[in-house]
């Protein structure tokens, strides 16, 4: 189990490091000077030139990735070119915003989204099947911001419940934010629901019509206790890493919807970053979406090692 653990840790910190190497590359392969791109087209010579001086970008692109990789590892990823302060502290306070939509958009999305198709498959080929079939289907087909703007037609519009845009800056508090997260939460949760849902019936089908779940029905165990103690834990493996995936995509999904919302978030950070060529913001945004989905899948595999007894044990049995 210890050396699953750790061959899972160790590809985890190879895959930030590749993708570091990639952010880093993909930030500077940006066409255009950032110096004249902060500074303007009437900006001198000499200004310019100082400005790349003080980013080092006369110096070497290894001594570059070297210096800001070595400040990331510390939490320090450098000044923005854009607002002049800390860009830790700064990305800090969208994360933090974008982190309460997110955990409200997991709670809602991965539990309802089990249930139902736990409940799908236990039905199949029923109406509660066919029912939530098409509904996860519809979910599947149609884009966040879609399901964004109806959700503003319908409880802002048409039923005055919640926020069309909030009104607030990246430090409002939790209080002032909190009426404005529900739509964006459901949007996002509408989507990654979709996913869930069909993976968790797929597999609640296979695991039911599995030998030792016809033998435990045989046993004359009712089916409650067939589905919690012999189905599910089974039928959970398979769906806990679409799970991790889809949670991973919320780094790029609630960037769109955060804008449709006018939400303080780190989508609408990132956006404005990349118009305003801010490249340390984007750099430290890019890594930080990398080590969420490279969390997101080790937390997976370590759930399946937690349900899979073959995971467990298979160190003992070579």
């Amino acid at each position: 189990m210890l050396s699953f653990i750790a061959r899972r840790v160790l590809a985890a910190v190879g895959t930030l490091f590749l993708s570091s190497i990639l952010v880093f590359l993909a930030v500077q392969a940006l066409p255009g000077d950032v110096a004249t791109q902060v500074l303007g087209r009437d900006a001198t010579p000499d200004a310019v030139a100082a400005l790349r001086e003080k980013l080092k970008l006369d110096q070497p692109a290894w001594e570059r990735y070297a210096d800001w990789m070595g400040g990331a590892l510390h939490g320090d990823f450098g000044l923005s070119l854009v607002s002049g302060k800390a860009v830790g502290g700064e990305v800090g306070l969208y994360l933090g915003n974008s982190a309460l939509i997110a955990l409200v958009t997991v709670l809602f999305a991965v539990t309802g989204s089990l249930l139902l198709g736990i409940l799908a498959g236990l039905y199949r080929d029923r109406w509660p099947d066919h029912l939530i079939s098409t509904v996860s289907l519809v979910g599947m087909s149609v884009p966040e911001f879609v399901v964004a703007t109806v959700l503003v037609l319908c409880f802002s519009i048409a039923l005055p419940l919640f926020p069309a845009v909030v009104l607030y800056g990246p430090e409002a508090s939790i209080g002032q934010l909190l009426p404005a997260v529900w739509l964006p939460a459901l949007a996002l949760a509408v989507v990654m629901a979709a996913y869930i849902i069909r993976m968790a019936r797929t597999s609640v089908i296979d695991v039911m019509a599995s030998e030792y779940v016809t033998t435990a029905r045989l046993k004359g165990l009712s089916t409650w206790r067939v589905v919690t103690r012999h189905a599910l834990p089974s039928a959970l493996l398979p769906t806990l890493h679409v799970i991790a995936l889809n949670v991973a995509w919320l780094a790029g999904g609630i960037a769109v919807v955060e804008n449709v919302f006018n939400y303080p978030g780190i989508g609408k950070l990132m956006l404005s970053s990349v118009q305003n060529r801010d490249l340390p913001v984007i750099q430290a945004i890019a890594l930080i979406s990398a080590v969420v989905y490279v969390a997101c899948n080790l937390a997976a595999d370590l759930g399946a090692m937690a349900l899979n007894p073959k995971l467990r044990t298979r160190g003992r049995t070579r």
